[in-house]
């Protein structure tokens, strides 16, 4: 009988013809109760798949990702159905499982409402009650064309109409309902336990203004009740936190009609950026980087020999000059090089490390915009490191080292992804492999845990990612490593070595904040816009307690903004108390109240913003304070 190799390694025997899900009831215990799929051989499969011979098998739960994958995607046909059964004039888009939920696209002549979301929900509750079986079974491509034809499902028809001619089509039917998919699923509806439907949108079927608008439902789905409730608090957390809502509200930022996609920085937005970028350029000159600036617009033959003309031309800005075409630049990379080229290096200046902080455009689809997130210009805190290929992992692990230094400052725990080659890639396999194999030491021999992310590679080269976990719980990618032999060999570059002959120099290119707009973003909603005392626009407010102490505070205010603190005096006529409610909601660190006994004591009756009262101060020693706070960049 074929051999099972379980997870523990435990090695057991099968008749012909034995299920997975044979082995999860024989396992017992959580595998049999909890089980959503498994991977055989390293292909995630249906509990319902027979056993292909001897096989090893891994058991995928809901914590697992690719279980928790199955989950959802699931739901989203349990979602599908629901919708067919109230609306049956509905045509069917795509449901992929998502992080964190799923989605469905549905065409249909009406506009869903919030109502209908409710009557949805209801509906998928009772398929979940029925605990209908889905049954996998497969068709020829012709085959399906015919089915899904017949039932007027015109885009399942188009998908499968792109699909090779000997393709073999899976299907799945629920009861009397039957999706086009390729699965794995649950074994039957029953095994999904909470859903939650959110919200709507619009989707353009398969991403193209050209085609159709489809109707977009968002929902997702735990096996917990707790798990849900947990997930539907932080969706609220992160309303409250939203860069955009914040960003009005603190007068930091705005994007204006005339310019989708272009962030204007307002002054207290811009003390935030000019705080980021002085700490950059500390730290970066104490690494040994050098500063450099590079032109935004250059010539195409600049980006053909790059590959951006060939592989990155759909997301470029272009203009004619002297019936010349020129192109606004994307990446930074190409500047560097040329710069580089300026004149003739030898082994023993390397590496030489050129940091930039360099303004890109690159054209973003109106839908992908979305805040200072995704934006269509904005500054990459870019650096190019050139070396000799002895050195790669040495200063691979420098950059690790600045960027989890910078990172630790904000209070970031991250985890790292390597990603390797893309289908278009400029290069050789046996070069790809060289590069890989380089960034991949680095982070085992610093015992690293990294994730591999296939197929993510920047065209050029593999990269490490950076992903940062806000406070809330939430990831962002913003730093990255990437290890580049083909721009060296584009733009001939050269170096001198030991043996006097022209020598091929390794490039790194990196960010550590990514993009600084995006990057904003991220500490606006990591912090919920209550900056550290170091980066907030405005660290005091002085409020008089009458009109009687407003030169007092006036003066308090003048020895603060002496001493280089961001400081402004309310004088409105309000009461106290209205104040300090309005300096809480600006988020401002701390609030002076000043009367009749801080005057004759020259002092200040000090409150922390998340604290409150802290006490009275003499001026001098609270201006102490907030300077090592501000000096030590205090958390």
């Amino acid at each position: 009988m074929p051999k099972v190799t379980l997870m523990d390694g435990s090695v057991r025997e099968y008749p012909e013809g034995a299920r997975v899900l044979d082995i999860a009831n024989e396992l017992g215990g959580r595998l049999k109760k909890e089980a959503t799929a498994a991977k055989v051989n390293n292909s995630v499969r249906d509990l319902s798949a027979v056993l292909p011979g001897e096989a090893e098998v891994r058991f995928l739960l809901f914590d697992d990702e690719e279980g928790a994958e199955v989950y959802r995607h699931t739901s989203s046909h349990i979602l599908a159905q629901a919708v067919k059964r109230l609306f049956t004039d509905v045509k069917l888009g795509i449901g992929p499982a998502i992080k964190d939920g799923y989605y469905y696209d549905f065409d249909y002549s009406e506009s869903f409402v919030p109502a209908d979301l409710e009557k949805i929900e209801a509906e998928m509750a009772q398929i979940i009650k029925e605990d209908l079986p889905l049954e996998r079974f497969e068709l020829s491509r012709e085959e399906a064309a015919s089915y899904f034809e017949k039932l007027g499902e015109m885009y399942k028809v188009e998908l499968i109409r792109d699909l090779p001619a000997d393709a073999v089509i899976s299907c799945y039917r629920c009861g009397d309902f039957v999706d086009l998919c390729a699965g794995p699923h649950l074994p039957s509806t029953g095994k999904v336990k909470v859903v939650k439907l959110l919200n709507l949108a619009g989707a353009y079927w398969r991403g193209s203004e050209k085609n159709p608008m489809l109707q977009r439902i968002y929902g997702t789905s735990f096996p917990k009740r707790a798990l849900l409730d947990e997930y539907l608090h932080r969706l609220e957390e992160a309303k409250k936190r939203d860069h955009r809502k914040l960003g009005r509200e603190l007068d930091l930022f705005s994007i204006q009609e005339e310019g989708p996609g272009f962030p204007l920085l307002h002054p207290r937005g811009m003390v935030i950026r000019n705080g980021l970028e002085a700490y950059w350029r500390e730290e970066h000159h104490r690494a040994g980087y050098d500063e450099i600036k590079t032109p935004i617009i250059l010539n195409r033959v600049l980006w053909e020999r790059s590959g951006h003309w060939a592989h990155y031309k759909e997301n470029m800005y272009f203009t004619r000059i002297e019936e010349q075409d020129f192109a606004v630049k994307p990446m930074n990379c190409p500047g560097a090089m040329l710069l580089f080229k300026t004149k003739m290096h030898s082994y023993r200046d390397l590496p030489l490390r050129m940091a930039e902080l360099g303004l890109v455009h690159r054209h973003e689809l109106s839908g992908a915009l979305h805040g200072l997130m995704r934006v269509r210009a904005f500054t990459q805190d870019d650096a190019h490191i050139f070396m000799l290929p002895s050195q790669i992992k040495d200063e691979v692990a420098r950059v690790i080292e600045l960027t989890d230094r910078m990172y630790h400052l904000f209070g970031f725990e991250y985890h790292v992804e390597l990603s390797t080659k893309p289908e278009k890639a400029m290069g050789s396999d046996e070069m790809w492999e060289i590069a890989t194999t380089a960034l991949r030491d680095v982070l085992e021999e610093r015992k690293i845990t990294y994730l591999v992310n296939a197929g993510d590679g920047a065209f050029y080269g593999p990269k490490i990612d950076f992903h940062l976990k806000d406070s809330i719980g939430r990831t962002w990618q913003c730093g990255t490593i990437q290890l580049d032999f083909q721009m060296p060999e584009k733009f001939d570059l050269s170096y001198v070595g030991e043996d006097g002959q022209k020598h091929r120099p390794a490039v790194i290119h990196r960010v550590i904040y990514g993009s600084i707009e995006r990057f904003m973003a991220v500490l606006i909603e990591h912090f919920a816009g209550a900056f550290p005392v170091w980066l907030s626009p405005q660290q005091v407010t002085v409020l008089p307690i009458t009109e009687k102490f407003h030169q007092y505070a006036k003066d308090v205010t003048a020895r603060l903004w002496t001493a280089g603190v961001r400081v402004e005096a309310d004088l409105r006529n309000e009461k106290v108390g209205y104040k300090i409610r309005e300096a809480q909601m600006q988020k401002v660190p701390y609030m002076l109240v000043v009367g009749e006994k801080e005057e004759s004591a020259g002092a200040v009756a000090v409150r922390e913003r998340s604290s409150g009262e802290v006490g009275t101060m003499k001026i001098e020693d609270f201006i102490e304070k907030i300077k090592l706070e501000i000096r030590e960049k205090c958390r």
